[in-house]
């Protein structure tokens, strides 16, 4: 099968679990993150925070246009617009779970993707999307899965992540569910908001990460290898905007 249409056919849940290794697979721990800097340390404009950055799906995807500005109080936060798009923001970590596990952060969405539906890879989109990733023993794979990061590997010349979650924002589907991904066990999506009802509201959430991985996947987690965060049309070709607070592990 041709390289781009492997490229263009992966939903964005799924491409963006392959690139939250962003350059980890090659980074030495030590020179990695302990901390996540806040959005609201900076000025607004194009200047992203020390330790993060933009990263792109495929270069047959639109990108979503990340830019800070300043919300009502005068906090510097996130504004996501996608059209059509699918592309991230990304900071690599090296966090011990067992140590920080609580993640907490702050999103607001206007208004829903209408046709967006996480558990159907022709409408899996989602307007605010949290996205953690983790280490782990590449050995306990089965058969599949390390074909799907072989295969990870011989498109991107990264390795995938051993697991990942993402919290996600989702339109029927009730809050607590957690939706497998259709491309690899190793991807699981946590509603933890479902439905418009508190659309255009500044919502504030804290996930207990370890209890989040264990349940998702049955064993530890391991190290925290990167946190993003992703507003996604690029399979439903919708225009969405979206808003993220600061992101902190603790």
């Amino acid at each position: 099968m041709p390289r781009g249409w492997r490229a263009r056919s992966w939903p964005a849940a799924f491409g963006a679990a392959v690139l939250m290794a962003g350059c980890a697979s090659i980074t030495p721990p030590s020179q990695r993150y302990t901390v996540v800097t806040p959005f609201s340390a900076m000025p607004a404009g194009e200047r992203l925070p020390p330790g993060w950055q933009s990263w792109t799906l495929s270069r047959f995807k639109k990108s979503t246009l990340y830019r800070l500005v300043k919300d009502a109080d005068g906090q510097t936060i996130v504004q996501a617009e996608a059209d059509g798009a699918a592309s991230g923001l990304i900071k690599e970590l090296d966090i011990d779970p067992s140590r920080a596990p609580w993640l907490s952060w702050r999103w607001q969405v206007p208004e829903l993707i209408a046709s967006a539906d996480n558990t159907r890879r022709d409408a899996e989109d989602s307007p605010v999307r949290v996205i953690v990733a983790f280490d782990g023993d590449p050995e306990k794979l089965d058969f599949e899965d390390r074909a799907v990061a072989s295969r990870v590997k011989a498109l991107t010349g990264r390795d995938m992540p051993y697991a990942t979650l993402m919290y996600i924002w989702e339109n029927q589907r009730p809050v607590g569910e957690v939706i497998h991904s259709p491309h690899t066990s190793r991807v699981r999506m946590i509603v933890v908001e479902s439905g418009p009802q508190r659309s255009g509201q500044w919502l504030h959430f804290e996930r207990n990460v370890a209890e989040d991985f264990r349940n998702a996947f049955g064993e530890p987690a391991g190290h925290i290898r990167s946190v993003g965060i992703m507003t996604d049309t690029d399979n439903t070709g919708e225009r969405t905007r979206a808003f993220y607070g600061d992101i902190k592990f603790s």
